[in-house]
């Protein structure tokens, strides 16, 4: 049986490496070749780690009509990479442990209990002992490796959101993803310089401050709303990225994303 036939939107994909915007949650290198398609789903392989994974086509949007700087393909939806498959991201919402129930007051009539409870001695034998000794020990050393494994955690997720700049101005801290052409001269006056370019249907624009050694790039639907999503210094490299709603970051489109 002969397979199904390219989406039309897809059909420029065979052979041509693109990435997904908004990036796949928990897979690091946004750059994927095409292999394959179903009437359902498609097979992509990520460039780096060289996985497959099948996106449902339900949650492929939109395709660029070229690849400069990058090709790229709309997801209609964050989706996250676990188990081997793409599932709809969703944040995960800590449950907070439920309120001790109030102290029961004594019915009227009754004498509340008063001072402290009996003491029972308890008398334990040197292997009682051994164990609840060898308990404790177990237990700080689980304790200690969770507050190591946690710090490690932090610290990566720091290197991950807040990339390390050199640059001795640090205005550009003030910007957010709600700031578009007019925040950003609001907080950092007027460019030095401008460069725009179109992908498909998501235009850039790239604010240069030679005197402050770094670039600001916005991006969006067309020049007037494009947003801000981070600062590349001298060499064109990320300085700073903005969080996602869903819970990423846009720090791997900035290093996908040509110098122009």
């Amino acid at each position: 049986m002969a397979s199904p036939p390219l989406h039309p939107a897809l059909e420029h994909l065979a052979e041509r490496p693109f990435s997904f915007y908004p990036p796949i949650v928990g897979v690091e290198q946004n750059e994927w070749l095409y292999r394959k398609g179903t009437w359902s789903e498609i097979l992509v392989l990520n460039c780096k780690t060289e996985q497959e994974v099948w996106i449902p086509r339900r949650f492929i949007g939109e395709v660029s009509r070229n690849d400069d700087p990058v090709l790229i393909v709309g997801l209609t939806r964050e989706l996250e990479f676990k188990a081997g498959a793409v599932w709809p991201y969703q944040k995960r919402v800590l449950q907070m442990p439920p309120a001790a129930p109030p102290p029961v007051k004594p019915a009227d009539g009754e004498k509340a209990e008063s001072g402290p409870a009996p003491v029972v001695g308890i008398r334990l034998e040197p292997t009682d002992r051994r164990v609840f000794r060898m308990i404790g020990i177990a237990l700080a050393v689980a304790i200690g490796l969770y507050v190591v494994a946690m710090n490690l955690n932090r610290i990566g997720e720091l290197r991950q959101r807040n990339v390390v700049f050199t640059a001795a101005d640090q205005s550009f801290l003030d910007l957010n993803a709600r700031d578009t052409f007019s925040g950003v001269v609001a907080k950092l006056g007027p460019p030095a310089q401008e460069r725009s370019q179109e992908v498909g249907t998501i235009h850039y624009r790239a604010l240069a401050y030679p005197d402050r050694r770094y670039t600001v790039i916005l991006m969006g639907p067309d020049r007037e709303t494009a947003r801000y999503i981070g600062v590349m210094d001298d060499n064109w490299k990320p300085m700073h990225s903005v969080d996602l709603h869903s819970g990423g970051t846009t720090l791997s489109l900035l290093r996908d994303l040509k110098r122009f």
